[in-house]
């Protein structure tokens, strides 16, 4: 019903203003899915027809050997569109999917020792069948009871939720999470500052895995919920009633009352008489009963789809590994274990600094992270044999060199996990120098 209009109004001439329109153009048919259309847009069957290639993995004696299948708990040196297609082919199945890719921005990215990362510089058409062909993989690997997490600026959001709604159906969308990302910032540009970027999440079902996060409700939340004080503590006021009539002693008077009209008493008159002389029963005024619910030093309250606790590494004075767009390592242990249980399978495709897979393992998950960039390659495998080290916002840059990467003055904290690092045949062929270079940094972690 439109804003303003009652009952009656609804059948009237005004309400049906664009009935010409829709007489003289046709609209779409009742439940047409919506899709983004561009030059360039591969049948799917065609995208699930690509062919991975062959993968080697890296022996103890610094070798490499082929493989039949990419392990769990592997570092994969590829492009991801091979990587999930070869876990499509050999018939995984994974539980949680978390994605942080470019987000469109026009940008080049550098790691805190000025190594460069990746650059973030597709037209829009590219970018979206880009990521659409490398969806659809992780659509097919997914469990019926798996979830994926987008994370995505606000760039490419837009259209990227119309591209999750196409590939996983609109059904399945289940939040935007907005994440505050950082402090204010470009208050000089001619835009509001901006703080925040999102998570798309999605299920490939409606009978997902889902494990309620919560959380410990910060001070304002209380004041208001737990408004009233007394000598026992902080309480807020609840009813005592409860829809529906019922004919026994939770329907009838008691102390002079009776429930609601269309209601009954939450508990049997003795139960009330017992809360009443603990204390426990506010009167109101009129004379009307409500329990006291006192705050408990265990309180807790479902997250919300706005995060503000988990702002990037880089904004804080905490330990991490330098990567550009390192995420938070608490923020993927929330998304980790509101989705999956111990033994689950997460698969990160552009897992950067490691965060996804390093939550996983911390979690007892088994994980898989693939990424084509080395300084990934090399910033992912250190950090799973040494840790991570301060290197907050007030490092300065011009002070981190390539040495530094290496320093034995950090955390332990994976140290005891084996890492299979894999490559594709393509890298090993066409990226032979840098692969060279990148075992002789590996050889000195």
């Amino acid at each position: 019903m439109a804003t303003g209009l009652n009952k009656n109004e609804v059948l009237s001439n005004e309400a049906f203003l664009a009935k010409r329109e829709i007489d003289e153009l046709a609209m779409p048919d009742i439940g047409e899915a919506v899709s983004l259309t561009y030059q360039g847009k591969a049948d799917e069957s065609k995208v699930l027809s690509i062919n991975s290639g062959k993968f080697k993995v890296l022996n103890e004696n610094k070798t490499f050997s082929s493989v039949l299948e990419i392990p769990d708990n592997s570092y994969v040196l590829a492009d991801n569109l091979y990587t999930l297609s070869k876990l499509y082919s050999q018939g995984s199945k994974v539980d949680l999917i978390y994605l942080d890719p470019p987000y469109g921005t026009g940008l080049d990215f550098h790691s805190r020792a000025l190594e460069h990362a990746y650059k973030d510089n597709m037209c829009p058409a590219v970018y979206l069948e880009f990521m659409r062909r490398r969806l659809i993989f992780m659509r097919e690997v997914l469990k019926d009871s798996g979830s994926i997490y987008v994370h995505i600026g606000h760039q490419m959001l837009s259209h990227m939720k119309v591209i999750m709604d196409e590939v996983f159906g609109a059904k399945n969308f289940q939040n935007i999470i907005t994440r505050r990302k950082c402090s204010s910032k470009n208050f000089t540009r001619k835009s509001y500052s901006n703080i925040n970027d999102y998570i798309l999440f999605y299920s490939k079902t409606s009978d997902f895995k889902w494990f309620q996060p919560r959380m410990k409700p910060d001070a304002e939340w209380l004041q208001k919920e737990y408004s009233k004080e007394d000598s026992k503590g902080r309480f807020k006021l609840v009813p005592v009633h409860a829809p529906g009539t019922r004919n026994g002693a939770t329907g009838r008077e008691w102390k002079g009352k009776m429930p609601p009209p269309g209601k009954h008493w939450q508990y049997a008159p003795e139960k009330l008489d017992e809360l009443d002389a603990a204390g426990e029963i506010h009167w109101s005024k009129n004379g009307n009963p409500r329990r006291k619910v006192y705050l408990t030093n265990d309180k807790t309250v479902p997250y919300t789809d706005y995060w503000k606790d988990f702002r990037d590494a880089h904004h804080q004075s905490i330990k991490i590994t330098g990567y550009p767009t390192e995420k938070n390592l608490d923020m993927l242990k929330l998304i980790v274990q509101s989705a999956t249980e111990k033994g689950d399978l997460v698969i990160d495709p552009f897992v950067g600094s490691g965060t996804t897979i390093d939550a996983a393992n911390q979690l007892e998950r088994r994980w898989i992270g693939m990424d084509q960039s080395f300084t990934s390659a090399k910033t992912v495998m250190r950090r799973f044999k040494q840790g991570l080290q301060a290197m907050g916002d007030y490092v300065e840059k011009q002070h981190i060199n390539q040495a530094s990467l290496f320093d034995s003055n950090i955390d332990i904290v994976s140290n005891s996990t084996k890492v299979n690092f894999v490559v594709d045949d393509y890298i090993e062929k066409n990226n032979s120098k840098e692969l060279t270079d990148l075992m002789l940094e590996l050889h000195r972690i």
